[in-house]
């Protein structure tokens, strides 16, 4: 078959036609798939630096998952504490509550009458304004002691005595915990008031003289109390007699001779209000164990003891980023907080005695403190996660975004150059009819 033979002018129209169309063909192409680099063949840079971005990136969307349980195990943990806290809040009122019951069994010494009725009556004085001196009646100009409490007068000695002191002990008599002095100076005018106002500056004892006409010392605490009082020329003097029975003045307030020696205690005393309390404060203990136990998510529990690992980029090895949080397991013994109970035992709080309750009272503070602690540091850890996941958030979009740039095509550059072409193929066409009409001029030769 003969080949045709086309002219130059038509040849050229033709090729121009065919490269317009296969312009057109790329730019659809690019407007229908968004990209401008489709294949290694358009741009090979672009195409496998764009790949590994987007590769990147996905692998970085992919750990996002990780560090939102990572999170929610630290925050799970995290309100955990702050339940637990108010437990502790509840325990501390619940403490308070017994420490307020307090005057059910605080150790009391009472002595007899000071003084009898009638003769309060026949001095027209209080029982309080009793005066301590032991009066003396002259008898053929000889000095004679009076009675003892007659004309309304205690039988302390004034002779050659000017200081009074009340030794007042708690704890073990024989090594008591605290030993407190105070003192009065003895003068004719001295009276039982006084001696009731200073113990009542003690800190550690308060005393009243009851409708009976007895004296009462009665502790501030629950601790075994022992009170001896003794007179001197000094106060010095007045304090060593208040530490020897031999010497001690408590008989002369009706109080038994070894009142310091021995004291008296209130360990046979239980309270109903404090003994109702222990089943209530242990209670709230136990919630502290079962609220830690429950604090955990997807199976990580940081208040139980376990691990926390939350990857922060795609890497392995030395290379790979991670933050690694250790649990602490927290329980109401790790905290310090014993069970409550009526007995003295190193593993209980009594709740009938007044240092076990200050020291169930510190305890329960320690073990604030060491909620706090806890809480800033997982509170730390938080801040990190939560910094790290914007990170990652952030970082993947940027890598999605450059990747793009290397490959996506611009819709309204594209749409003009497609429209140009356009223009150009039917101006093409118009070309090669013209070339056409040029070659059809030879047949009027034959007309």
């Amino acid at each position: 078959m003969a080949s045709t033979i086309l002219s130059s002018g038509v040849r050229n129209n033709l090729l121009t036609l065919q490269q317009t169309t296969a312009q057109q063909s790329v730019i659809q192409n690019r407007l229908a798939t968004g990209k401008k680099v489709n294949s290694a063949i358009d741009n090979p840079v672009n195409y496998f630096t764009a790949l590994s971005l987007n590769d990147r990136s996905s692998q970085l969307t992919g750990l996002l998952d990780g560090i939102s349980n990572g999170i929610q195990t630290i925050q799970t943990a995290s309100k955990g504490i702050d339940a637990i806290t108010k437990l502790v809040g509840s325990l501390q009122s619940t403490i308070k509550q017994a420490q307020a019951d307090a005057a059910q069994n605080r150790p009391t010494l009472a002595g007899t009458a000071l003084a009898s009725t009638a003769e309060k009556i026949a001095t027209n004085k209080s029982l309080k304004d009793i005066a301590l001196d032991k009066k003396v009646a002259i008898a053929g100009g000889v000095a004679a002691e009076a009675t003892s409490g007659s004309s309304g007068n205690l039988a302390v000695e004034l002779s050659g005595n000017t200081a009074l002191n009340i030794q007042i002990t708690t704890g073990d008599p024989a090594a008591p915990s605290s030993t407190t002095n105070v003192g009065i100076a003895l003068t004719a005018n001295t009276t039982m008031r006084d001696v009731v106002n200073a113990i009542n500056t003690s800190g550690v004892a308060t005393a009243f003289v009851d409708e009976k006409g007895q004296l009462n010392i009665k502790g501030t605490g629950s601790e075994t109390l022992g009170v001896g009082i003794g007179v001197g020329a000094t106060t010095t003097d007045a304090e060593t007699a208040s530490e020897t029975d031999a010497a001690s003045s408590n008989a002369a307030f009706n109080l038994a001779a070894t009142a310091r020696e021995t004291g008296v205690d209130s360990s046979n005393v239980t309270s109903a209000v404090r003994s109702n309390l222990i089943q209530q404060f242990n209670d709230l203990r136990d919630q502290i164990d079962q609220l830690a136990k429950d604090s955990s998510f997807n199976g990580i529990n940081l208040l139980q003891g376990d691990r926390l690992s939350i990857q922060f980029n795609e890497k392995t090895g030395k290379n790979q980023t991670k933050l690694d949080i250790q649990g602490s397991t927290l329980s109401s013994d790790n905290l310090g907080i014993s069970k409550a109970g009526n007995t003295q035992l190193d593993s209980l709080f009594n709740f009938q005695n007044d240092l076990d309750l200050d020291k169930a009272s510190a305890a329960l503070t320690g073990a604030l403190t060491s909620l706090k602690s806890l809480s800033s540091t997982l509170g730390s850890n938080l801040s990190v996660a939560q910094t790290r996941q914007d990170f990652t958030k952030e970082l993947a979009n940027v890598l999605t975004t450059g990747a793009g740039n290397l490959v996506l095509a611009d819709p309204n550059e594209e749409g003009a150059s497609l429209l140009a072409l356009n223009t150009r193929q039917q101006l093409s066409q118009t070309a090669l009819s013209l070339a056409n009409q040029a070659d059809q001029g030879v047949l009027r030769l034959f007309g």
